[in-house]
């Protein structure tokens, strides 16, 4: 068996050797390059851009501006297309935009045959604006009178509204003797920073064709937003997708791709490289929604839930990008991790004069875990109940089943997440330690579980394809529509195919650079989905391949099929365990045989109609210097049960990434906005604060393996749910340190210093 087993990343040496070719990498010398003139104002309409001087510029090749552009919106979100126009993405945005709707807004680019020019050139341009009052609040921006973002298409800012109605939540509350606990809380704007930024290129190819090669989650996907936002035929277009440098959501989405494309005609086919600065990365790309949150719940002496209300605003910013898929998914969670018989949810996504949220790592997830579970911690401090204790007994039970996704808890999972993560932290010894504590610098330890879907069935389709060459040496080449980006997918990929067919881990070679003119379609790497949907496909298609190999060893060999098989790259005899042949040798023979000659390969796409829950829990251990107000990370255990491992480091590897983006969320990051202009003030790794090593203390990981039964390999969701519950199992601790809630993020000196003034905590030491 090869699965379970921690073998070397199939992209190890390319990478630590530098001969991995990224997008950059590979771009032609000769290439124009671009730079993007972004708007001054936050909200605003572009009356004219004059442009004489910038021409005067040598190198200056060409520049267009918002008035040039076609007039076809088009979506960017990387969703999957759908059939039903109803569940298509929201197309409001164009090429250049001339009513500019938040500060940084594409206005004009200018074309030139270096970056120097391209830069006189854009600080030569000279827009004239007409400006109009801008609103950055989502729950601002949703009353009536607030000014309106997109006006052609609706009345209000409201992008979409939905709601979750369980039982009956007005007569439930009426039960005597129920106890109300109440809170708002509040998770902040932040960006992916992943290490490359967003970079493509595009070129017409001989026959009018247009490629672009970019560093993108989803070339399929962008291969269709591209054609629509061209208004060509999709199979006019090629993406190209190599090596990429992270991404974590934020290219999950047409970023610049459309653009760089429409240039490139503009100067008659000849390359333009967009190549995308780290500023305009954080404010030009995408961020992680805002989201206010509101929470009523009515519990019973017993510490039972009676009724529970939920109202959630998504700051979506200046266009729909995913729009309302990613509130409307932190809304599922909140009657999912501690079912209640009575429930009213309500979820707003909300327009506001901001930079575009679309999707980052957890989609929804984070800012859900935080609400759910610092909620459930204001619980147990009101009523004086042990955390655990309430969370075992009111979290999703054993045998529970959510009639929409059809999804279904077969284990005792959250015990043993839990009973695992108290183990590793000793929590039950620290619990005691840390009680009743006085002065200036106290300890804590708090708890936060969490739930993840995998992948997006039934509200989008998910399928997968795959296709694997059988070379004459008896290796395979293996090709999937689903994209590495940093992650290991290629390697747990290459891990299932060769346990599948029968063969050595290193006669599967990979390709790893997505080219939508020869990879067949997958639709990229998001939801956690690659593992458990892109193993349906390469289970599906390496028994077919299997089957056809031994069928013609059967006539190499003359032993039927029922008795052969294939272990390490041989065709053997189940009877006696007897070595027939080689693959190799077979592949060879059957490809040059005079009288029936055959490459031997099998494609075949699965259409996956089945989900699956990931689970886990934090356990996290702080230092809060009062004086100081600051919180140190002391401790942090992950536990997860993410199904059975495909391969355990790189596992393991997953989890401290979500942790490390999770202890970012929690206690440094937010991108913040000038309430005056609507400009972001920090918008570089300078001010905008991200946890570095010496933030981070050891990350203890373990799993606990419950194979998933819906799933040809046992697997499920694993990449995003490790940073879901980080944050509120820091700010769970800091108010078992304290007494104090920290209801908005990031926990940083400012917030501490805020809330230990209101609670009147320094006038205790």
């Amino acid at each position: 068996m090869v699965i379970g087993k921690s073998h070397k990343r199939v992209d190890a040496f390319d990478k630590v050797t530098g001969r991995a070719r990224y997008t950059d990498d590979m771009c032609p010398k000769h290439a124009y390059v671009t730079r993007i003139l972004h708007s001054t104002i936050a909200h605003g309409r572009v009356v004219s851009v004059d442009t004489s001087e910038a021409e005067k510029i040598d190198g200056v090749v060409k520049i267009l501006t918002c008035f040039d552009v076609p007039d076809l919106p088009f979506p960017t979100a990387g969703h999957p297309w759908s059939n039903d126009p109803a569940h298509q993405d929201v197309a409001d945005r164009k090429l250049l935009n001339e009513h500019v709707r938040y500060y940084g807004d594409d206005v004009a680019a200018v074309i030139a045959e270096d970056y120097v020019a391209a830069d006189r050139a854009i600080q030569a341009l000279k827009v004239e604006y007409e400006e109009y009052p801008f609103v950055i609040d989502p729950i601002k921006a949703a009353q009536d009178g607030a000014p309106l973002i997109h006006p052609e298409r609706q009345n209000d800012n409201i992008l979409a509204h939905s709601d979750i109605r369980i039982g009956n939540y007005e007569e439930a509350i009426k039960e005597p003797g129920l106890i109300k606990v109440e809170g708002w809380y509040y998770t902040p704007t932040v960006q992916h920073a992943h290490i490359e930024n967003h970079i493509c290129y595009a070129y017409r190819e001989q026959g009018g064709r247009m490629t672009v090669v970019t560093s993108t989650q989803i070339p399929h996907i962008v291969r269709r937003v591209v054609a629509q936002a061209l208004g060509w035929p999709w199979g006019k277009v090629r993406i190209i997708k190599p090596y990429i440098g992270g991404g974590f959501g934020n290219k999950q989405d047409a970023l610049y791709e459309p653009l760089c494309a429409w240039l490139s005609l503009q100067v008659g086919g000849h390359p333009v490289k967009l190549d995308v600065s780290r500023e305009e990365t954080f404010v030009n790309n995408r961020v992680r929604h805002a989201m206010p949150c509101h929470i009523i719940s009515w519990l019973r002496p017993d510490g039972t839930f009676a009724a529970r209300k939920l109202e959630l605003w998504s700051d979506q910013g200046a266009y729909a990008s995913h729009g309302h898929s990613v509130v409307a998914k932190a809304m599922g969670a909140f009657p999912q991790l501690y079912p209640c018989d009575n429930v009213e949810a309500d979820s707003w996504t909300v327009y506001t004069n901001k930079p575009v949220a679309g999707a980052m790592r957890a989609y929804g997830m984070p800012q859900a875990t935080f609400h759910n579970e610092c909620h459930i911690e204001d619980i147990v401090t009101k009523m004086n109940l042990d955390p655990v204790e309430f969370r075992r007994k009111n979290c999703m039970p054993v045998g529970y089943y959510d009639d929409f996704s059809k999804n279904e808890l077969y284990h005792d999972t959250f015990n043993q997440c839990l009973d695992k993560a108290i183990a590793l932290i000793d929590y039950d010894k620290k619990v005691e330690l840390y009680k009743n504590q006085t002065g200036p610098v106290r300890r804590g330890i708090g708890t936060s579980l969490f739930w993840y879907n995998t992948a997006v069935w039934p509200i989008s389709v998910e399928t997968s394809s795959c296709r694997m060459i059988l070379n004459q040496d008896g290796s395979i080449q293996l090709m999937t529509g689903e994209t590495e980006i940093g992650q290991g997918c290629d390697t747990a990929f290459a891990q299932m195919a060769a346990d599948t067919v029968g063969l050595r881990l290193e006669d599967v070679h990979v390709f790893t650079n997505q080219d939508t003119d020869v990879t067949p379609y997958g639709s990229g790497a998001y939801a956690s989905r690659q593992t458990y949907i892109g193993g349906f496909a390469i289970k599906q298609t390496g028994e077919l391949l299997k089957a056809k190999i031994l069928r013609h060893a059967q006539k190499l060999t003359r032993m039927p099929v029922a008795i052969l098989d294939i272990v390490n790259g041989n065709i053997v005899r189940t009877t006696d365990s007897r070595i027939l042949m080689t693959v190799g040798e077979l592949a060879t023979r059957i490809l040059y045989d005079m009288e029936e000659s055959e490459h031997i390969a099998a494609e075949s796409t699965y259409s996956i109609r089945s989900n699956a829950y990931s689970f886990g829990a934090s356990i996290a251990e702080v230092e809060v210097d009062i004086p100081l107000c600051r919180a140190k990370l002391l401790n942090i255990v992950n536990v997860h049960d993410c199904g059975i491992l495909i391969n355990p480091k790189l596992a393991e590897a997953q989890v401290h990434g979500g942790m490390s983006m999770g202890i970012g969320f929690g206690l440094y990051e937010e991108l913040l906005v000038d309430e005056k202009t609507g400009r972001i003030l920090n918008d570089n790794l300078l001010d905008y604060k991200l946890p570095t090593t010496v933030d981070h203390p050891d990350l203890l990981v373990d799993f606990a393996e419950n194979p998933e039964p819906t799933s040809p390999f046992g697997t499920k969701a694993l990449g995003e749910p490790p940073a879901c519950s980080p944050a509120p199992a820091i700010r769970n601790a800091i108010l078992q340190a304290t007494g104090v809630a920290i209801n908005s993020l990031p926990m940083n000196p400012h917030k501490l210093f805020a809330e230990f003034t209101k609670a009147g905590l320094f006038e205790t030491l």
